[in-house]
């Protein structure tokens, strides 16, 4: 199966302050769980049809993987980079784009590595109905690992972090956005609640390892700290490769278990 994807019907009346939209209180969010390979083309078709076929589920918001266009390793992070300021040389950032379009839906891309100015960043780009990017995060907290025996990796030996919280209105509420290993640090949640954010929204691609005993967990944690909604995204699992994810992609509500 090319792509695993979970809507759901949020309802606002479930928050304890509801999203102040004036004819909006119930959506239904897509998070579309890609199986990830080493050819960026195929990446880019599976993620295009998990998309469409969200669509037709009713999804108005749509939340993909990190590292979604290329396997989560050193090996191919700057190989799959591209330049977000050059679209002809950009081809995922253009696909994203003519499909929240085509399908009037707002999009959190995941992440991908971006090139900018001879750096490397973990980058989220979010687009809007119309096709425009409408605001991109950079992932802060980047991920150093040595587990002897389990796990070896550091995000940082690649990536530059980023230094800027991301918050962006959109038409189903104001989203937060942070990606995997931000999710450990309530600061940052803890901010965008008190900037008036109803949803966080975390790419991530925790590891086996981690994920088994903290990514349910600290999910769980930012929704009731903050009372707000947690949204989670996941490449699907894949054992072959040097780095496996833990999968289970998952929506939690301020008062409820996991989804």
């Amino acid at each position: 199966m090319a792509a695993l994807w979970n809507t759901r019907n949020l309802t606002m009346a479930d928050a304890p302050n509801p999203f102040q939209l004036p004819n909006i209180t119930k959506f239904k969010i897509a998070l579309c769980q890609l199986s990830i390979t080493s050819d960026k083309n195929q990446n880019l078709d599976r993620a295009s049809r998990s998309i469409r076929l969200s669509v037709e589920q009713g999804a108005k918001l749509l939340v993909l993987p990190e590292m979604w266009n290329c396997p989560y390793s050193s090996d191919y992070f700057a190989k799959y980079a591209e330049d977000f300021d050059n679209r002809d040389a950009s081809p995922t950032l253009s696909m994203l784009s003519e499909a929240a379009c085509c399908h009037g839906i707002t999009i959190i891309g995941g992440s991908l590595p971006e090139w900018d100015h001879g750096r490397l960043y973990n980058t989220c780009c979010i687009f809007g109905p119309d096709g425009r990017l409408k605001a991109k995060h950079r992932k802060i907290h980047l991920f150093d690992i040595d587990i002897p025996g389990e796990i070896s990796f550091k995000e940082s030996d690649t990536f530059t972090a980023g230094d800027q919280p991301t918050i962006v209105d959109t038409e189903v509420g104001r989203i937060g956005i942070g990606i995997c290993h931000d999710i450990r640090f309530p600061e940052l949640a803890a901010l965008y609640r008190k900037r008036g954010v109803d949803i966080i929204c975390y790419p991530g691609a925790f590891n086996v390892s981690t994920g088994e005993l903290l990514w349910e967990l600290v999910q769980r944690a930012r929704a009731v700290d903050n009372q707000l909604f947690v949204a989670t995204c996941s490449p699907s699992r894949n054992s072959t490769g040097s780095y496996t994810t833990w999968g289970h992609s998952t929506l939690v509500g301020p008062k409820e278990s996991p989804t």
